[in-house]
Formats: C-alpha cells, structure tokens, sequence
C-alpha cells in the first residue's frame, strides 16, 4: 500500500502518536468511530485495540483492498470505499446506535471542505478529534485580531468549540510530508452561534467581510450588493463600528451582523 499525491497521503507511522490520538479521543468499548482516511490502518488498528467500532471512509481503492486484507474477518471494522465529501454521516449515524465520533488523520487536500461537512452533520456527532496540517489547526483554533483568524475560523466556532491538543512532528509520517501537523478537538455546541435558516447568509457575510481582509467592515461588505446606507445601518443596529475590519469581529458579532443584513 503506496501513498499517492493526488489524494495528499502521509501515513502515520509514529506508535507513540498514535496511543496520544487515541488516549485525547477517549475510545470506550463498543463506541462507534468515525474514521477518515484510514490509509494503511496504523490508527485503524489502534482505534480497533481500544475496542472501537469502526467505519472508515478510504477513497483509495488499493487502499481498501489492503485495508480488507489486513483486518480480514473483524466485524467491528466497516471500510466503505467511497469520497468522504460525498457520504451522509448523518446516514451512517442511523445505522448505529447514536452518533458517532470522528477521529482520523485527515488528508491534507480535503481538510477544509471535511472540517465545513463536519460543521453541516454536527447532530450526528458526538465529538471530533483529528490531526490537520498545523496551519490549517491554527487557522480553525485562533482568536479575533490574530493573524490566523479567518473566514474558516468564524465558520467553524460558529457550531464548535476548537481545542488544541498537541503538535506532531513530520517525522512521525512516511512519506515525511514538508510541514508540520497538530491534533485538535472540535466539540459541537449544544446551541450554535446561528439556526440553519441563517447559515447561508452568515456565510456569505463572513466571506465578504474577509475578502479584503485590510478593508473597512463598511467597505469590505459591498460586495454583498446592498445598499451602503443599508449596510451601514445594519453596522449600527449591531453595535458594530462601521470602521473595523471583520478580522476584529468575534463569531456573536457576525452572527448579530448577518442577522441584522438578512432581516
């Protein structure tokens, strides 16, 4: 079992890392895992140890059928060959016994767009820890007014709250990637920052305002095509100086601010 660019493997090699991902998750026994991106199933079998029971979502064919090979006859393991972007883990939680937890080494060239799926099905997990590339980790767990906060940040602490857990050295992988990786918690809230009904427009108001990340709040939004003396007083009725940028802004603002502009 090879790793392949395109799908941005880096198999995790390092056992020490492994009994730490697997200690921060918490595994009880008979608890339902999700898994994704299991590669060549180091903390597949780590996960199966500590007496999880397993789905993982390998999109790598070769990968599969290396994966079935090595854990021939396990009941407690499900490999579902398929794109993790593309399954309902709302669908996989129904065919358990309640949510799942995920934890995985996510592919690097995946990670937002799974990090924003695990946001959209978060009734049907419990809880997420997994390894990201380090900027990426940073990005998700930053603060207002830091370099790191960003449209992904707002939009992940919107429905969760992010912990760092630990660093991880490149050197715990093969093939030894160029940048360095950190393991986080991201657990849902019970009470998200916006209803579904808001969330298409809190997103297109959170891209906007860091669009043009050295812009006014008041310019920066024109982008959404309202009037300015709209945006502006949507500014106001928020409590929002019209003169800040979005990157001062922390996720209860941007909520009030979407709401206020979508009402």
């Amino acid at each position: 079992m090879h790793p392949r660019k395109r799908y941005g493997q880096h198999f995790l090699v390092d056992g020490n890392i492994l009994r730490k991902i697997v200690s921060a998750a918490g595994i009880r026994k008979g608890e339902d895992v999700l898994e994704i991106g299991p590669g060549q199933g180091a903390l597949t079998g780590a996960l199966l140890d500590a007496g999880a029971r397993v789905a993982a979502i390998e999109i790598d064919r070769e990968l599969c059928a290396g994966l079935r090979e090595r854990f021939a006859g396990l009941e407690a393991l499900e490999i579902i060959n398929a794109d993790a972007l593309n399954v309902s883990f709302a669908g996989l939680a129904l065919g358990r016994r309640g949510r799942l937890k995920v934890v995985a080494n996510l592919p690097y060239n995946i990670s937002g767009p799974v990090l924003i799926k695990f946001m959209e099905e978060r009734e049907s997990l419990s809880d997420i820890v997994v390894m990201l590339q380090k900027e990426v980790a940073e990005r998700i767990a930053a603060r207002p007014g830091t370099k790191d906060y960003g449209a992904i940040t707002v939009r992940v602490q919107a429905y969760a709250a992010v912990r760092r857990v630990f660093s991880v050295s490149p050197n715990s992988f093969r093939p030894v990637p160029r940048v360095a990786s950190m393991v986080v918690r991201i657990t849902p809230l019970d009470r998200a920052a916006i209803t579904p009904e808001e969330a298409g427009f809190f997103r297109l108001v959170v891209t906007a305002a860091f669009g043009q990340r050295r812009k006014t709040l008041a310019n920066a939004l024109k982008t959404l095509r309202m009037p300015q003396s709209r945006i502006d007083e949507s500014l106001v009725a928020s409590g929002i100086d019209p003169q800040r940028r979005g990157e001062t802004l922390n996720v209860e603002e941007f909520a009030r601010l979407a709401r206020s502009l979508g009402a």
